[in-house]
């Protein structure tokens, strides 16, 4: 089997900015994409936007845009993100570019003219929030499982796919394709829904009610359903049909998701495949949620963690390695700051760090920097540590395939801890007290070394500027995806090598415990301190359009805003950590108009923008429909 592998994320919906959900789903595929190279394969790496249907149009009409200038903007949040999280995807696909709307209507047309499709009508529960209609025993409580919203009821005449024609082949496939969905769970989920008859696909909307999508190729009075032109970007991206990059990768597709699209992904994405005339992907990988104090991690119920927030702070790669690390793959993980702390100062900061500067001072020390020869056949510990790192790359190499990423990290950390007790156990300040025991010492810090040098290669997918910082370190030139697992050479060590003192991988988080409030007693009604209407009155609170919005140099909090009120002002509000400045242009927003003129980082600020929060991220307060430039708040 020829060793390549195509890695494919979601297209992200562009109704909102991305959130640690897209995070991880991302850099898990980052993590695949660069663990195959280090084991010698081709790789191409798919991300991307999708970027029609109803939310779309409804989330521009309420930012006052037009939907091709709002998907523009959002889209470019996402693209603008993956290089800030060391994502090395290959190519980023749009609904709206034009090759995938002509792959779009292809496959249409050649699922039509099979007689595949036809037309007409259908009534049933439809979420707009999912854009898809549910059967009754789908819904929760008479709800959205995934929104906790209940569906309309909607009739229309639409285009249908005749999916319910291939319910027993896909029935057939799962089963003799054992680890097609992947954990197997999800597997059980699909074979479960499938044991009931299953329903043809709406795959339209009447351009009467919606005309932001790809016109059907024969129908131009119609655009397609939105899965049955978001799921075609798998083959639209490798130039299907007839690309060469669609021969090349295609029979190796990867597909990763959340599990809240695995019955688009599991059941209509086959066998929109089969009806198309083309072999089904390699797997579908489906991951749980991320949660926060036991909810899903959702935008629209306003739950969620911006990545590049908790990245400032406490650094990439320890965002990366706490992502993968603490979410068994398959499984919902709970999110927490706290916890991210805890494995950046025991699992970076003591284990691997404290290793790795010890390792280094002692060559520099002993050696003068240079990497020393191993001099002295090897002993019992020697033995001990050789046998942990060859267990340790095998777990590697076995359980990341397997999406076992905690396991495989687990692993390399077993032999991070095995590396600090053999230095502890074999005493090289000892052993550098005695002149005749000088070979002994070679050989305790070269396998030293040799164990650091490990541990930098099979962490560098997961955290690759760590890895990256080692190696060079190490007096190794090379980046280290660019070295092979299954070649020697890339454990070896080359006696006289220089290397260097480092500085701490990953510095201590100090936790800053806030003292004990004073009790105070609740005031009774009558000791509250309220307000009269009059004096309320006096506030002057109106809508207001944000015009232009940039960042304040030297600060992370604030940002510059120019805010139109019927007269434009300049406004400094401190919300940089919870909207980039790109998010805020278009916004209407709740402005105080009568506040006294302050300076703030040397800007003049003329008014307040009013925004809330619960105890976590801050929310602008806005209108619920837009409204005019200037009208007054009563």
């Amino acid at each position: 089997m020829e060793k390549r592998c195509y890695i494919t994320t979601p297209i992200y919906y562009v109704n909102a900015a991305p959130h640690i959900g897209h995070a991880y789903t991302t850099i898990v595929a980052d993590v695949l994409n660069r663990f195959y190279k280090l084991m010698g394969y081709e790789t191409f790496f798919l991300t991307g936007t999708d970027e029609h249907g109803d939310k779309i149009v409804q989330a521009a009409a309420q930012e006052g845009m037009e939907p091709k200038e709002y998907v523009d903007r959002i889209s470019q949040l996402f693209r603008d993100l993956w290089p800030k999280l060391n994502i090395s995807n290959d190519y980023f696909i749009r609904t709206t570019d034009p090759e995938h709307k002509k792959v779009v209507q292809y496959i249409l047309q050649k699922v039509y003219d099979a007689g595949d499709i036809y037309f007409g009508n259908y009534k049933g529960y439809y979420c707009v929030g999912c854009e898809r209609f549910y059967t009754p025993r789908e819904l929760v409580d008479g709800k959205c499982p995934d929104h906790d919203t209940e569906p309309v009821i909607r009739e229309e005449e639409n285009y249908f796919f005749r999916m319910s024609k291939y319910q027993d082949w896909l029935i057939n496939y799962i089963e003799t394709h054992p680890d097609f969905i992947r954990p197997e769970r999800y597997k059980n989920e699909i074979l479960a829904f499938l044991r009931e008859p299953l329903e043809d696909l709406c795959i339209s909307r009447p351009k009467d009610r919606l005309n932001w999508g790809i016109t059907l190729p024969f129908d131009e009075n119609y655009v397609t359903y939105v899965w049955f032109d978001a799921l075609i970007n798998y083959v639209s991206a490798l130039g299907y049909p007839d690309g060469p990059l669609f021969s090349t990768f295609w029979p190796y597709a990867q597909h990763l998701i959340a599990k809240d699209i695995l019955k688009p992904h599991g059941i209509y994405w086959p066998t929109m495949i089969k009806a198309a005339g083309f072999e089904p992907y390699r797997h579908l990988n489906v991951h749980g949620y991320w949660k926060i104090e036991e909810g899903k991690m959702s935008k629209s119920r306003g739950t969620v963690v911006r990545p590049l927030d908790l990245v400032d702070i406490y650094g990439l790669d320890a965002f990366r390695y706490f992502l993968l690390r603490e979410m068994v793959f398959g499984l919902d993980a709970n999110f927490s700051e706290d916890a991210l702390v805890q494995r950046l100062n025991s699992d970076l900061a003591n284990d691997l760090g404290n290793l790795f500067s010890r390792s280094l001072a002692m060559v520099v020390k002993y050696f003068k920097g240079n990497i020393p020869p191993r001099s002295d056949s090897f002993d019992e510990k020697d033995n001990a540590l050789s046998q942990q790192v060859e267990t340790t790359k095998e777990t590697y190499r076995t359980e990341i395939p397997q999406l076992r990423f905690h396991k495989a990290l687990a692993s390399v950390w077993e032999l991070i801890n095995h590396t600090n007790k053999y230095i502890d156990q074999t005493a090289p300040w000892v052993l550098a007290k005695d002149p005749k025991k000088k070979a002994r010492l070679e050989t305790v810090l070269h396998n030293v070394l040799a164990a650091n040098k490990v541990v930098a290669v099979l962490i560098a997918p997961f955290m690759p500027d760590t890895a990256g910082k080692m190696m060079e370190k190490l007096g190794y030139s090379k980046e280290p995806l660019e070295l092979r697992l299954d070649d020697d050479a890339t454990w070896e060590l080359t006696p006289g090598t220089q290397v260097t003192k480092a500085k701490a991988l990953f510095p201590r988080v100090e936790v800053k415990k806030e003292k004990p409030k004073k009790e105070v007693a609740e005031k009774t009604v009558e000791e509250k301190d309220y307000i009269t209407i009059d004096e309320f009155s006096k506030i002057d609170l109106r809508v207001g359009l944000i015009k232009e919005a940039e960042n304040i140099p030297g600060s992370k909090k604030l940002v510059k805003l120019k805010v139109d009120v019927g007269e434009e002002r300049t406004v400094v509000a401190g919300i940089a950590k919870n909207y980039s400045a790109d998010e805020l242009v278009g916004r209407q927003v709740i402005l105080v108009c009568n506040l006294k003129p302050v300076k703030l980082m040397n800007v003049k600020s003329e008014g307040m923008i009013l925004a809330a929060h619960d105890g976590g991220d801050l929310a602008l307060v806005v209108p619920d429909r837009k409204l005019k430039v200037g009208a007054k708040v009563s």
